[in-house]
């Protein structure tokens, strides 16, 4: 029956809402933070030791320089918070819930653990859930890259992120906000911090520079000494040395050079949310992608149709049409129904009746009418299903194999009158990849 609403409020007050915090840092924390790092000490360090020596107009001219490299950063990071934080807005949710015994509609929110959620077609699965009735096919590609599809039924567990493609079930949600396993990876993600490559290489320069010129100081140091030069002379110019050793213009010339490179990437989809993903992104050795939408399109084409003595490719996809749902969200019958309008395919029968696919039988059916006014029977589904509704076919199992060894979605199209339908074809679908476009977009930088 699910919880009660005042159940539900009390649950909401001790968990916290189902959602992620907020990680992003106060304007004016995050605009300090960029006066609190190994390279602009550097910079405050040298303004220090020029007001020492009473030399204004020098450290006026590296406090402009500082100045300049922590605006410039932050103005590119804040635009690029800003266009992230637009898109967020648009991933709101809503939940379908049962409280007080009625199926209300509320913010993904303000959902906490115990609550009896209603999973739907197009639906995103708002947080960790225990199914308990139903069964859907579930989407779980932004978890695991996967983009193939999962059946799941009652005693099922999912995860928040899934979208539902198929079916409708009903849930108890188990785990909400920062504690589902979206939650503890983003929590991983944003309490991963390195020294950016920018920092060691701008230090490195600035430590080698510092053992060559602390040898020439001393070395001068020793000679005025030697030649008994007075301390108002001597430490003046053992201070303007070391000056010599900070790079007063080598961050801003990082970090221009790293704005006009984000300029660039903005230019081709890609976001950097730090400027310093610019350098990270040039040192990578091992790159370790999703495929899902990056490598692949997440989209199922057919790749191989393997007709039957008797049938041919265009017969084959075209009564695999006619079982396929037209102008819904299903994947593969959106694939199939493309693949059949590129072939004309004579002598199909008319559709009269079509049952959608179901994830339990895990096969979709149509009722046609023949040139001869005779009904029959089209079935469309996974090979283990189909070969269970129509006689043994001894060559269609050994084309299944061979399709499922070269890694291929194996789907099997019957047909014939409504006792007696036989395997047609086989059908091999796969995901389409964007390597041959040369297309790897979408990458959101965050180091």
């Amino acid at each position: 029956m699910g919880l009660t609403s005042e159940e539900a409020r009390t649950r909401l007050e001790k968990d916290g809402p189902n959602a992620m915090p907020d990680t992003s840092a106060h304007p004016l924390r995050n605009a300090l933070a960029k006066f609190w790092a190994p390279v602009p000490w550097l910079l405050e360090a040298s303004v220090v030791l020029e007001i020492v020596l009473h030399k204004y107009y020098e450290a006026a001219v590296i406090a402009a320089l500082l100045l300049f490299n922590a605006a410039l950063a932050y103005f590119q990071e804040s635009r690029a918070q800003a266009t992230l934080a637009a898109l967020k807005s648009r991933l709101a949710l809503n939940a379908s819930v049962q409280r007080d015994g009625e199926w209300k509609t509320v913010p993904a929110a303000e959902l906490v653990c115990g609550d009896l959620v209603k999973l739907s077609l197009g639906g995103v699965v708002a947080a960790d859930v225990h199914l308990t009735s139903g069964s859907v096919e579930l989407d779980q590609s932004m978890l695991t890259g996967e983009s193939l599809p999962i059946d799941a039924g009652a005693g099922t567990d999912t995860f928040a992120g899934a979208l539902v493609r198929r079916g409708e079930a009903t849930a108890i949600v188990t785990a909400t906000g920062t504690r589902t396993k979206f939650g503890r990876t983003a929590e991983l993600i944003r309490t991963a911090h390195v020294v950016s490559t920018q920092q060691k290489a701008v230090l490195k320069i600035i430590r080698n520079l510092a053992v060559f010129n602390c040898l020439i100081i001393v070395a001068m140091g020793i000679y005025a000494w030697h030649h008994a030069m007075p301390s108002s002379e001597m430490i003046p110019l053992l201070l303007t040395s070391v000056l010599a050793i900070i790079p007063v213009a080598l961050p801003a010339t990082f970090t221009l050079a790293a704005a006009i490179g984000a300029r660039a990437l903005a230019k081709q989809g890609v976001l950097p949310t730090r400027l310093s993903a610019v350098d990270e992104a040039a040192s990578i050795d091992v790159l370790c992608s999703d495929k899902t939408g990056t490598l692949t399109q997440n989209e199922l084409t057919v790749t191989s149709v393997r007709p039957l003595p008797g049938f041919d490719e265009a017969c084959v996809l075209g009564m695999a049409a006619l079982a396929s749902s037209d102008g819904g969200q299903d994947p593969v019958d959106a694939a199939i129904r493309l693949a059949a309008s590129q072939k004309t395919a004579t002598g199909l029968p008319k559709l009269t009746v079509f049952v959608p696919f179901d994830p339990v039988k895990k096969t979709s059916e149509a009722t046609a009418t023949d040139a001869n006014s005779g009904s029959e029977r089209i079935i469309k589904g996974a090979f283990t299903a189909v070969v269970g509704l129509t006689a043994p076919s001894p060559a269609a199992a050994a084309i299944a194999d061979e399709l499922e060894k070269k890694g291929f979605r194996v789907l099997a199209v019957a047909a014939g009158p409504t006792a007696s339908s036989r395997i047609i074809g086989l059908i091999g679908a796969a995901v389409a990849s964007r390597i041959a476009e040369g297309a790897m977009t979408g990458f959101a930088f965050h180091c």
